[in-house]
């Protein structure tokens, strides 16, 4: 659980041609289209408006994936700051879709309809075959939230930002899966309450 007085300033990574094309990347190593660029950059300003001198005082800390990296390393120069200076944490690597994959959501109908179906009767405890569930990226994330200490900016993933979410706000769990997860705003999210940049 996030402690109290603490802000995390969640920010999705910038899109990627999979995330154009409504294809499940999940740990996939997918780069930033241009388009992922600019919304990098933008939340780099953002920040640096709202923030200004307290972003001294925050910890910077991304996913290991290239895509989080990559728009950390942007947001950072937006802001006027050395593009390298933040850790990396395994446990805010996006959920793992399993055998979903590189697949587009336009064809899961026609190539696993048992799965979307097993899907809608639970789905933050449904797991794709060679996946995780929502529940289990939940532990993951929860104990990385365990271990927060200052007000940081994290650059991660939209099924990370859910369970962050989740987890922080208290939200019913089959809720957590369907929580909106733009890649043009920073979410601002303390103990019971939330904002976007």
């Amino acid at each position: 659980m996030l402690a109290p007085g603490l802000t995390l300033y969640v920010v999705r990574h910038g899109e990627t041609d999979w995330n154009a094309a409504a294809r499940y990347q999940g740990q996939r190593d997918i780069p930033l289209n241009d388009r992922g660029r600019e919304q990098a950059a933008r939340n780099g300003r953002a920040l640096a408006a709202h923030l200004g001198d307290r972003l001294a005082a925050m910890d910077f800390v991304a996913s290991p994936l290239g895509r989080t990296r990559e728009t950390m390393e942007i947001l950072r120069r937006a802001i006027g700051l050395d593009a390298g200076g933040y850790a990396i944490d395994p446990r805010l690597r996006e959920v793992n879709y399993g055998h979903w994959e590189g697949q587009l959501a336009t064809d899961l109908p026609r190539t696993d309809p048992d799965g979307l179906a097993e899907r809608r009767l639970g789905p933050f405890a449904w797991r794709p075959r060679g996946g995780e569930s929502y529940a289990d990226l939940a532990r993951r994330t929860d104990a990385w939230l365990a271990d927060v200490t200052r007000e940081a900016i994290v650059v991660t993933h939209g099924g990370v930002s859910r369970t962050l979410r989740g987890s922080v706000l208290g939200l019913p769990p089959d809720e957590i899966p369907f929580q909106p997860v733009p890649q043009d705003r920073v979410l601002m999210l303390k103990l019971g309450a939330m904002d976007w940049l």
